[in-house]
């Protein structure tokens, strides 16, 4: 195969081989073809789109570029959740130990944050002691033992996405559907999950901005899982604001507590849970249907069987489960600052993208991959969508270790939400469903 000859295929439209796609991807891979002609590779991919049969040939053979995860020595379905990002979206935390609660095995490779999306490794390494780099025996030890494990993914899994998605960033080809899902299905699959459960977000605070485009990759990605023989399941959700109250490692940290224990926390965030728990439970064979799988999770809150999940997990990785009942134990940035709202009236929008901006300013995120943050560091919301405010009425409190950072991060907390004398409508959280068999609009 000649490089050259592949681009100027893509290029011109012409569908290329399984074959094809394994050799490139291998080649890159081993470091074998120049970034300049992978680039341009993908800024013909980017103008020309992929096949489902292409989009599928690069998902495997970035699955298959380093090692995989086989799970068949735990018993039971294994269903793996992933959530196309956003600004609080902390539904891993208590996700993961309230599906375990109920019978299925959760075996989660999680990533941490760059830019305004928060990272499920950063927010479990604010408790105290919590280990995320867990060997491949304590991951499977733990999953068997307890049914719920969460390690940071390591560079041996799907290997060539590393590569291309450093390279993606860095010439304009981020957005291009068949490029972001095959990024996500690679590493899905070669998680080792039986079945997969994708939670596809749109809005403001969402890579995909409109229902369409969210739609459109969740097409694509159950596409890819139904070819490659995983069900694969998507549930579209909107963010046009935090799904949490908390924006913050800790702080979200916390926020899941609440959640998990009943003592507060987004009401969106528990329904969101909820929503795809219940589905993760049908895919499992551990629920009847949705409505049964919906009311088995509510019991498990209620009962604190889910807490308690979450607490075995904190102890089975090192950390200190004591912050169950006592979150003094989580670290908390020194300077609290409250933001007042500057108008009376009712919350119109807000800008997720831009609260998350704020709380990567006071030292929640990250600029650039590498870069240290505070790991009690963000901010908390007091008021959503059609909340009726009052002159002076707190928007929001800041937690950061910098003084110097509150102004800037006041003014975007500012400009993310727009008051005004008319009540606003809250948009539904869930906007439907796709599976192999089509779309299913709520």
């Amino acid at each position: 195969m000649r490089i050259v000859d592949t681009i100027l295929d893509k290029r011109d439209g012409r569908e290329l081989s399984a074959a094809v796609i394994n050799e490139l991807i291998a080649s890159y891979t081993a470091g074998e073809i120049p970034d300049y002609q992978m680039a341009a590779f993908l800024m013909a991919v980017y103008f020309r789109g992929m096949t489902a049969a292409e989009t599928a040939a690069l998902t495997l053979a970035m699955a298959k570029s380093g090692a995989t995860v086989d799970l068949g020595a735990v018993p039971g379905v294994k269903v793996d959740k992933h959530s196309t990002g956003g600004v609080a979206d902390t539904t891993t935390l208590v996700l993961a130990p309230l599906v375990a609660a109920a019978g299925v095995p959760v075996a989660k490779m999680s990533g941490r944050g760059l830019g305004f999306t928060g990272g499920t490794i950063d927010k479990l390494e604010a408790i105290p002691g919590f280990r995320t780099a867990l060997s491949s025996e304590e991951f499977l030890a733990n999953l068997g033992r307890i049914g719920v494990a969460i390690t940071g993914q390591t560079a041996d899994i799907a290997p060539a996405d590393g590569k291309l998605y450093a390279l993606r960033d860095v010439t304009a080809t981020i957005e291009s559907i068949p490029l972001i899902a095959s990024s996500v299905m690679s590493k899905k699959i070669a998680a080792g999950a039986d079945k997969i459960l994708l939670d596809v977000k749109t809005g403001s605070g969402a890579f995909m901005k409109t229902p369409e485009q969210a739609f459109k990759l969740a097409e694509t990605m159950v596409g890819i899982g139904t070819l490659v023989g995983r069900e694969t399941m998507a549930v579209i959700s909107t963010m046009h604001e935090p799904l949490g109250l908390a924006v913050g490692n800790s702080l979200e940290v916390a926020e899941a507590i609440d959640i998990l224990s009943g003592a507060g926390g987004a009401p969106e965030l528990r329904e969101i849970c909820l929503t795809l728990g219940a589905h993760m439970l049908v895919m499992a064979g551990k629920a009847a249907d949705f409505a049964a799988g919906y009311r088995k999770l509510q019991e498990l809150l209620d009962g604190k069987e889910a807490l308690a999940k979450f607490a075995a997990l904190v102890a089975a990785q090192g950390g200190n489960p004591d912050v169950v009942a006592n979150r003094a134990l989580l670290p908390l940035a020194a300077i609290r600052h409250i933001v007042a709202s500057p108008a009376g009236g009712f919350v119109q929008s807000v800008d997720a993208a831009r609260i998350g901006y704020a709380a990567m300013i006071l030292g929640a995120g990250r600029e650039y991959k590498g870069q240290q943050i505070d790991l009690g560091a963000g901010l908390v919301m007091h008021c959503r969508l059609g909340d009726k405010l009052a002159l002076g009425q707190p928007l929001a409190t800041l937690y950061t270790a910098d003084p110097t950072k509150i102004p800037s991060a006041e003014a975007a907390i500012s400009a993310a939400i727009t008051i005004g004398p008319d009540k606003a409508a809250r948009p539904e959280l869930i906007l439907g469903t796709v599976t192999a068999a089509g779309i299913n609009m709520v």
